[in-house]
């Protein structure tokens, strides 16, 4: 069966979508293999996908040092869907910054009741706020039908 892409407004849909799925982040060590990791995330308005990582992690690491990465969010439920992202990050320090972007995006996974919680808890010196800008933009949806 043809691969049917979804639109840039499913896009936005399907990765916006709860419960939240988590993404799957792949950056590039230093000697050029793969490093792949499960993330949280969040989609901004500007459509920038939204992380943090602590910066001493090896994918925070490896995104000073590439600039690049790709990220995929997948539906395993029949009949399957998927998109995959790939582009340039952004890394801000800032810790206003990094604590609103953890709650946001705690409050995403576990519910707003519990975004202040996260945001405190991951909103502390040593943490990023990474933007993903897609520049690259692969979809499928409901892969099995």
């Amino acid at each position: 069966m043809a691969r049917r892409p979804l639109d840039v407004d499913r896009v936005r849909a399907f990765l916006t979508a709860l419960p939240a799925r988590p993404g799957i982040l792949a950056t590039t060590r230093s000697d050029g293999r793969p490093h792949v990791a499960p993330v949280w995330y969040a989609v901004d308005d500007d459509g920038t996908i939204v992380f943090n990582t602590g910066e001493a992690t090896v994918k925070g690491r490896n995104l000073r040092r590439t600039g690049y990465a790709a990220m995929s969010v997948d539906d395993d439920a029949p009949p399957f869907s998927f998109v995959t992202v790939e582009g340039p990050v952004t890394i801000v320090q800032d810790l206003d910054d990094v604590r609103h972007w953890a709650g946001v995006i705690g409050g995403r996974y576990m519910g707003a009741d519990r975004a202040d919680e996260y945001g405190g808890r991951n909103g502390v010196p040593g943490e990023l706020v990474v933007r993903l800008s897609p520049d690259k933009i692969v979809s499928a949806f409901d892969i099995a039908d």
